[in-house]
């Protein structure tokens, strides 16, 4: 459950002061800086979570991720841990992996209340997932997944189905196609392993569900090295 994000394509608001999109020098510095602001903004952050207002923080939450780096996404979620997840994304940007390995390095110890992720991770079970999109509630258990294994290169070329997709606009049916894997299997794993994604208009012959996808793609990184840039 997203309570809110800051998007790399939402302009700024003209009502607000938004910080200058600079890119600071040293990640280790900026992420301790970061910390330092959270600490200061988490019993008000608290206090609008507890009040089911959190848009009440958005604006001073996205100042204080732009101080890591301006092209950073973050979310708070659900925990699966703790009660709540702070997360932060550079989408598998390799220009931002120093930020958020410096974020997550300096992050406090996890507690009852706060877990931190320095990329999208996966839900439990998928198939309990539920995506509304407008009028539509689209369930991820009624998705189904075309998957061919690149042994050689370690990576998995995979078709993704759904009843709705058809009747989805572009942008609806691009987020509806990559969300389940995200969601299948993490921001960071979806990265590493799979190549192509293609949506699949028309229910294919044979298809696995999305936990199936889970156990080959995790099978495949056990038995494998990550793969490099290059392929290689």
């Amino acid at each position: 459950m997203r309570f809110f994000r800051r998007r790399k394509a939402s302009p700024p608001d003209p009502r607000t002061e938004w910080p200058a999109p600079e890119v600071p020098e040293d990640p280790m510095t900026a992420a301790v800086a970061f910390w330092r602001r959270w600490f200061e903004l988490l019993p008000r952050v608290s206090a609008a979570l507890g009040d089911r207002e959190p848009q009440r923080m958005e604006h001073e939450l996205c100042a204080a991720v732009a101080m890591v780096h301006p092209r950073l996404q973050f979310s708070v979620e659900r925990g699966r841990r703790a009660i709540y997840a702070l997360v932060l994304s550079g989408q598998e940007d390799p220009e931002l992996r120093p930020y958020t390995d410096a974020w997550i390095q300096a992050a406090p110890a996890e507690d009852a209340i706060w877990e931190y992720h320095d990329s999208v991770p996966p839900v439990p079970d998928p198939a309990e997932v539920t995506v509304n999109l407008g009028d539509r509630r689209i369930a991820l258990a009624d998705v189904g997944v075309v998957a061919q294994v690149d042994e050689g290169e370690a990576v998995v070329d995979v078709a993704v189905y759904h009843p709705e997709l058809s009747g989805l606009d572009d942008a609806s049916r691009s987020a509806m196609t990559f969300l389940p894997l995200d969601a299948t299997l993490g921001e960071r794993l979806a990265a590493e392993r799979l190549r192509r994604v293609e949506t699949a208009e028309t229910e294919p012959a044979a298809t696995i569900t999305l936990l199936e996808l889970r156990e080959l793609v995790r099978g495949l990184a056990e038995r494998t090295e990550p793969p490099t840039a290059d392929g290689t």
